[in-house]
This record gives C-alpha cells, structure tokens and sequence, in this order.
C-alpha cells in the first residue's frame, strides 16, 4: 500500500470512530426525528448519544438516516426544570381528564422525578419518552418538563381508552408497547414489565388509601365540631361578658 493510501485509509477512519459534537437532530426517511448530543459510525449503524456521557444512545440504520440539522430548541442543560412540578402535573392530569396521582406514579416509577433521566433504551426525561414516541407526539425536547409531561400524559390518556380504561394493560402497554399487550391479550410474560405495572398501581392505590384515611379524619373532626361547638368559643364568650360586666362596674361605680 503506497503512503497516499494509507494515509487516505486513516482519514476514513478518523472520520468514522470520532464523535459528533453539539446538540444536533437527525431527520430519518418517515419523517420521524431524533435529538442527540453527539453521534459515532459503526459500521452499518450510527449510533445517537441521548446525552454527554454513553449511559444512553440509539443506534439507526445509517440508510435510514435523511440528514442532520442543528437543533434550535433549548438544550437539555438549560432545560427549565420548575419548582412548582407538583403544579405542572396535576394541571396537566386535569386538562387529559386523569387523576394526578396515576401521573405521579408513573413519572415516580420511569424517571424518579428527573427530568434529565435517559434510560439504556434511549428513553428521555420524566415519562421516559422514546424519541420516536416524542416525535409522534411532537414533543421537540423530551427534557423539558412542560413538554414531556404533556406528551407522555396525553399518550397515556390515548392507551387507557384504548383499553376501555383499564389500568393494568394501559401501563403494560405504556411499557412494552401496545403490540405486546395485544399479542397477549393482557400484560406480556416479562418480569421487567409485570414490576413495573405492580410498582404503579401499589404506589397509586397507597396514594388513594392515604387519602381515603385523611378524608376520614376529616369527616370526624367536622362531625365532632358539628355535635359538640369547640370550647375555646365558650371561653370566648365568657370573657367578652365578664370584659362588659367589669366596664359597667367602672363605668357606673361601685354601687
């Protein structure tokens, strides 16, 4: 091999084994597209890194793979991550028709509440959307709160009337995807997904019993009140008029 080749053959491979760096969005043949921090070839495949480090990355057919572009929306870092998520989910159960608790169980179980979180698969931010799933649901940055939740809600609302409502196999779907679930007629024989539909509903219905308890309480105390009026008023009372019986003593002398 002459030295112009070899030198040819290692420029070839540099461009193939370094990384792309900066937040870019690969646009595929169908339409669909996927948010990454940095790529890499291999061989036939080019694999999309989810985030700085190489704990999550998607790898795609390079033929499927249209082009690349910048991404212009806010970066993943700068994400605003808002104090008053509590809010942000339960406006967003109620403008899907869900009860917030459900939400909050499954943001508890995919992400614990990291909006940054990026699972082995791929999946993104606090539902743990697929960049595929994203896509379909038009949800630009999965790390946004805002915006994952929204799309990961809405997703969820779409599964559960699929199903007729039912819980378990909305969840089983929201997990293995609602081609398994159908294939078996119910949640799919894979411990993975069997635990994660068992954790969810166990947290969802230890929210709902907790609230059921408070609601109790509540009732008592309003029914004590309600039969027996609370002292402190009497007591009240009873100073308000000694307070008057004194100042007509004083006003009028002692008699």
């Amino acid at each position: 091999m002459t030295i112009a080749a070899k030198v040819a053959l290692g420029l070839a491979l540099i461009a193939v084994s370094v990384p792309g760096f900066g937040a870019d969005i690969a646009v595929l043949n169908n339409g669909f597209s996927i948010r990454h921090e940095r790529r890499e070839q291999l061989g036939s495949v080019t694999r999309l890194y989810m985030g700085a480090d190489a704990s999550g990355f998607v790898d795609v057919p390079t033929t499927e793979i249209d082009h690349f572009e910048p991404d212009l929306s806010v970066p993943p870092a700068a994400a605003q991550n808002p104090g008053n998520l509590p809010d942000l989910i339960t406006n967003t159960s109620e403008r899907y028709h869900l009860d917030p608790d459900l939400v909050n169980s499954v943001i508890h179980a995919e992400s614990d509440f990291n909006p940054h979180a990026i699972s082995p698969k791929g999946a993104q931010g606090l539902m743990q959307l697929m960049p595929g799933t994203s896509s379909k649901l038009g949800v630009r940055n999965a790390f946004d709160p805002g915006a994952n939740v929204d799309g990961g809600t809405r997703y969820l609302r779409d599964l559960l009337e699929r199903y007729n409502f039912d819980m378990v196999k909305a969840l089983a779907a929201y997990n293995a995807g609602p081609q398994r679930v159908e294939r078996y007629a119910g949640v799919p024989p894979y411990p993975e997904t069997r635990a994660y539909v068992a954790k969810i509903v166990r947290d969802f219905n230890r929210k709902k019993l907790a609230e059921r308890k408070l609601g109790a309480r509540q009732n008592a105390v309003q029914l004590t009140k309600t039969v027996r009026p609370d002292s402190t008023s009497k007591r009240i009372v009873l100073a308000d008029t000694e307070r008057g019986s004194a100042a007509g003593k004083s006003a009028h002398g002692s008699p």
